[in-house]
């Protein structure tokens, strides 16, 4: 959980277009982000944070040998938007297109189709956050949506706007 908050901070995506993130739209290459369908429906460019880089690895590489336990009981797939399933057979059990941040269960709903593994919630990350938040003993409100609205670090932003730390939290403002 603290990977995916991590990115909700340095990133600024919403707490859905990050749970919705499959592995083919994280570019390490170009340390970038593709936001598939976000707010307005369009698709964006982020960055993805340093600072998060290598713990995402490690996790792709745990979700890649979740998935491959997947494909050899038959149940590797994941459900594709629109109709990219019926353009693309193969593609729901394609690595690409597995979710980043995968539920811990099969989904067995025939109105899904045959059984497939969705996203992770996304009040499970709303719970966490708010039991951290308590257990941190703030008494001001805090959500996964405060991430996206706070400054990410605490460095003085230059006169662009931009952070001294940029490259590693894009989204840094001045206070």
């Amino acid at each position: 959980m603290w990977l995916l908050v991590a990115l909700l901070y340095g990133t600024g995506l919403r707490l859905e277009e990050c749970v919705e993130l499959r592995v083919k739209d994280l570019d390490f290459d170009r340390n970038q982000i593709v936001v598939r369908r976000g707010k307005g429906r369009k698709d964006r460019m982020t960055m993805l944070p340093a600072a998060v880089k290598e713990r995402l690895a490690a996790h792709l590489l745990t979700v890649k040998r979740q998935h491959e336990r997947d494909l050899l009981r038959g149940e590797g797939r994941v459900v594709l938007p629109f109709a990219l399933d019926r353009k693309y057979p193969g593609a729901p059990t394609e690595w690409g297109w597995q979710f980043v941040f995968p539920a811990s269960r099969i989904c067995r709903d025939p109105k899904w189709g045959p059984p497939s593994r969705f996203h992770l919630h996304e009040s499970a990350v709303q719970r966490a956050v708010t039991k951290a938040v308590r257990r941190a003993g703030l008494t001001k409100h805090a959500s996964c949506h405060t991430f996206r609205s706070q400054p990410i670090c605490s460095k003085t932003a230059t006169t662009s706007g931009r952070c001294s730390n940029y490259s590693v939290m894009p989204t840094c403002r001045r206070r």
